[in-house]
């Protein structure tokens, strides 16, 4: 919560010198976000085969 509460205050306090740099710093989150995010779980290439197989009737 300290740490919350310093960056709303570190940000309200060095609004200006920021303001600039929004759109550099949104188009930064983006390819981190892509490549940050994919690793928790989100594909399971391992179980299709299994989905297949079962689909198919075989």
């Amino acid at each position: 919560m300290f740490i919350a509460i310093a960056a709303f205050y570190g940000v309200r306090e060095h609004f200006n010198h920021l303001y600039p740099y929004w759109p550099y710093l949104i188009l930064l989150i983006c390819p981190l976000m892509h490549f940050l995010g994919h690793g928790h779980g989100g594909h399971a290439h391992g179980d299709q085969a299994e989905t297949n197989k079962d689909t198919n009737g075989k």
